[in-house]
């Protein structure tokens, strides 16, 4: 009678999960490295399923391993006109090599709701990944906070401080790569940017400080990725794209507000 309730709950716990971590990257302006690590993951995915590993452990390994290479390649190529060449290139290289491993390893992945997600599969072990990764996400904020702010703030000042910013942006990424891989039954790898972003951005509008966007920002995205779960049962439609699709409403909802202010 209850089928519906844990696809519920995990559509829930993601819509915290992805704006919390939206928000923190569009703080440091590394919001591009949420989408290069929700494209990487699939190599990951891939190898895992073909060896026998949990697909999680297989896609956050291989998520910041797409990362590094970005930054790598990104010492390279300064300047910021060649940041989302780079980003790009990585991004679509990792995508491309995950979809040419499913083949070549013999083995059977539903992409489609690898792409874009399917609540209705959703396990208890999914939903209870999630939870650690928004567990995760608390510890870290609390943890560190005011240097996540100092960074935000004045990158320049917080790299001059001494602060371990090397640490932080590899604890980030390695926390997002978490968080895309706890979402991908909820939203899958390329819908998840959607309420990464989206819910991140209606957040920070009017905020005054980094506590109050990351939890206005989870707010709004319990609100889409719950009601949109809900709306698409009674609509009969698949509920990740459908939330993608509401993310943009509450673009539109963040610019009538701007406007009327």
């Amino acid at each position: 009678m209850n089928w519906w309730l844990q696809p519920l709950l995990l559509a829930i716990v993601t819509g915290a999960l992805c704006p919390i971590s939206g928000t923190l990257l569009i703080v440091q302006g590394r919001v591009m490295q949420s989408n290069l690590i929700s494209h990487a993951v699939l190599p990951g995915l891939a190898l895992a399923v073909a060896f026998g590993f949990p697909p999680s452990v297989g896609g956050l390994v291989s998520g910041l391993l797409g990362s590094m290479v970005a930054e790598r390649f990104l010492g390279s190529w300064q300047g910021t006109t060649s940041h989302g060449a780079v980003m790009n290139t990585v991004l679509a290289g990792f995508l491309g090599f995950g979809v040419l491993l499913i083949p070549v390893l013999g083995i059977r992945v539903d992409l489609e709701a690898t792409l874009f997600g399917d609540l209705l599969l959703t396990r208890t072990v999914d939903l209870l990944q999630a939870l650690g990764a928004l567990l995760l996400q608390g510890l870290f904020l609390g943890l560190y906070y005011k240097p996540l702010v100092f960074f935000g703030v004045d990158p320049a000042g917080a790299a001059a401080s001494g602060l371990p910013l090397r640490a932080l942006r590899f604890a980030l990424a390695g926390i997002t790569a978490f968080v895309v891989v706890s979402s991908m039954t909820a939203v899958g790898v390329v819908l998840v940017i959607s309420l990464m972003c989206a819910p991140a951005l209606f957040g920070l509008s009017g905020a005054t400080s980094l506590g109050q966007a990351v939890l206005k920002a989870a707010g709004a995205g319990m609100a889409i990725s719950g009601g949109g779960f809900l709306l698409a049962l009674l609509l009969n439609l698949p509920p990740g794209p459908l939330i993608g699709v509401l993310c943009i409403g509450l673009l539109l909802m963040g610019k009538i507000k701007i406007i009327g202010s």
